[in-house]
């Protein structure tokens, strides 16, 4: 059981009491998850997050000019999650990709914006479809009816649906009990450790987390760019997406702090994009 179901007093493993297939207990999310906030560093975190990502929606580029940025945000951002998964980083001159970890990724890319809506009121559809964009050249062709189906397995249904239960009541209450840099790092951690689909799980939570700090208020031009932190300091986002995978709340913690310095790099990015487009 990771820390968050323990919070939410919901079993996700056969051999835990109470445990029944299929079913999540009511659940509070906001107030299930308050908790994360009283975790070391991660109060101060959120406030220097959220101040970052503010102040570069202030720019000059970023107030009229944002479309533009965010296309290249976008782009920056699946690269930089196609490369924390082993696949390439640069596209090709010409335009053509062949690289399957970078194809899918851009075209995660360019669903965010229509996936945005579903995200919000049915997390798992827009998990499937994330996976099926993902993962589409990486998977034969007699097995492509997997694609955007989780793992056949008790423990990651329950807890898909816990995920998704999570998402629905804190979606767009960025300044309530449940920030959008927490809401966003509990979805990142959660389907790391889950890793449901059973490939190109990293590049699925990666783009949720984006779906989850744009749905939730944070960023929600998404202008900025945490991938590119992940890539820059692999070893450091492997050891705290372990933490947090570990259930131990100090460890817990440490993942979302690590999650909020990335959202603060990713706001520095941002700006040099609209830096830029405004020079």
């Amino acid at each position: 059981m990771t820390y968050v179901a323990a919070l939410c007093r919901v079993p996700t493993r056969p051999d835990e009491p109470g445990w029944a297939a299929g079913s999540v207990r009511d659940v509070n999310a906001q107030e299930s998850l308050r908790p994360l906030m009283e975790l070391p560093g991660v109060s101060e975190a959120v406030t220097s997050a959220r101040a970052a990502i503010d102040e570069v929606h202030e720019h000059p580029a970023n107030r009229r000019g944002w479309p533009t940025t965010a296309a290249e945000a976008s782009v920056r951002a699946a690269r930089a999650s196609a490369a924390v998964a082993g696949g390439a980083a640069e596209i090709p001159e010409g335009g053509e990709v062949s690289d399957p970890l970078l194809a899918g990724s851009l075209r995660i890319a360019e669903a965010v914006g229509p996936l945005l809506p579903t995200w919000q009121r049915a997390p798992l559809q827009a998990l499937a479809r994330l996976h099926v964009l993902a993962a589409a050249d990486l998977v034969a062709e007699h097995e492509q009816e997997r694609l955007g189906r989780p793992r056949a397995s008790d423990e990651v249904s329950t807890r898909l649906d816990l995920l998704s239960r999570l998402v629905v009541e804190t979606g767009g209450k960025s300044q309530g009990v449940v920030p959008g840099p927490v809401q966003a790092a509990v979805v990142h951690g959660e389907l790391l450790a889950l890793a449901p689909f059973g490939e190109v799980d990293g590049v699925v939570a990666r783009a949720a987390s984006r779906l989850s700090v744009i749905g939730s208020g944070l960023d929600p031009k998404g202008l900025v760019v945490p991938e590119v932190a992940h890539f820059r300091r692999q070893d450091e986002y492997v050891a705290a997406a372990e933490g947090f995978a570990s259930g131990e709340p100090e460890r817990v913690g440490e993942w979302i702090v690590h999650c909020c310095k990335a959202l603060e790099s990713g706001a520095r990015e941002a700006r040099s994009i609209a830096d830029a487009v405004q020079a």
